[in-house]
């Protein structure tokens, strides 16, 4: 019997039997034997070229295990010959970028933040590398977009415990708030009025009301008005316009560090919380310091120094 398909250069295993299978008549090729409705499937091979490219594959791939790192192992893996590795390759591109940008990472370790803000290119270097400071250090308590949470601050409004210049925000980042670790940490504490004695329950509740009347948030209350002039009015004002060298909130906005909630504004006053700010200056060199400040400053309710509201008039 004729091998049928031996003229279509169909391949055939050396020793096997010649195709005695069906031939599709129109094209003279071999069928699989398949067939569905009517419709025969034809044993045509593949194009020389695809099989010439798909052996090539095998070659490279063994090729790269070869020479590459590709095959791991318990501990590690193997190195290949070349001893190419991707984290080196990452190694030599930081060390050429850190390299570049060296000349002005020291200008901003050496200048004062207020010079650094006066250079256009200093400024967004600074910037963007106190973006990145942020979102390492910062933003657990923050947040990731700077608009804080309750009982950590907003740092995108204007409202600020402690002053909102540059030499302010510096300063607060150095030594922290409340952190035990710095003598020179801001540091501010409220009485506790209702767990120390000093004001009874109906007297806390009308100096909350009161707060809230400071803020247009609530009717006033004569009651509460007499008692924040005796108990209050030192540290957060007359008018509640706060005193940021005594790190006291002003409590005549609409700015809330916890809440606006009366039931809130009681508990601070009966037991207050006080929270804590690391100092950073222990943590992070002092250039990356200057570009938090300049980032921190820039977010939207940074001040400007007493000099430069002077120079502007």
């Amino acid at each position: 019997m004729t091998d049928i398909g031996a003229d279509k250069g169909f391949p055939r295993v050396p020793g096997s039997e010649p195709y005695r299978g069906e031939v599709d008549q129109p094209t003279g090729t071999p069928t699989t034997g398949h067939e569905w409705d009517g419709i025969k499937e034809l044993n045509t091979p593949m194009p020389r070229w695809w099989l010439w490219v798909f052996y090539a594959t095998h070659v490279f791939a063994l090729a790269y295990m070869i020479l590459y790192p590709s095959i791991p192992l318990l501990r590690d893996g193997t190195t290949g010959l070349l001893g190419w590795h991707s984290r080196s390759e990452v190694a030599q591109d930081l060390s050429a970028a850190e390299t570049e940008r060296a000349a002005l990472y020291a200008q901003i370790r050496d200048l004062p933040v207020e010079e650094i803000v006066k250079n256009d290119e200093l400024r967004e270097t600074a910037f963007r590398g106190g973006f990145s400071a942020f979102k390492v250090n910062c933003v657990q308590c923050h947040g990731a977009d700077a608009s804080g949470s309750p009982g950590f601050a907003n740092l995108q409004d204007d409202d600020w415990l402690w002053g909102g210049t540059l030499a302010d925000i510096q300063t607060t980042i150095t030594h922290g708030v409340r952190f035990a670790g710095d003598e020179e940490t801001r540091y501010s504490e409220m009485p506790a009025f209702g767990r120390d004695g000093i004001l009874e329950r109906p007297q806390i509740q009308a100096v909350a009301r009161h707060v809230l009347a400071l803020s247009k948030s609530g009717e006033e209350d004569a009651e509460g008005a007499e008692l924040y002039v005796q108990n209050c009015a030192s540290c957060h004002g007359e008018g509640g316009e706060g005193n940021r060298e005594m790190g006291a909130p002003k409590l005549n906005d609409a700015v809330w560090l916890y809440s606006s909630a009366l039931t809130d504004i009681e508990r601070q006053i009966n037991s207050p919380r006080h929270g804590a700010m690391p100092a950073w200056g222990q943590r992070l060199d002092p250039a990356t310091i200057k570009q938090l400040t300049v980032y921190v400053h820039e977010l939207g309710g940074g001040e400007a120094s007493t000099e430069e509201e002077a120079a502007t008039q």
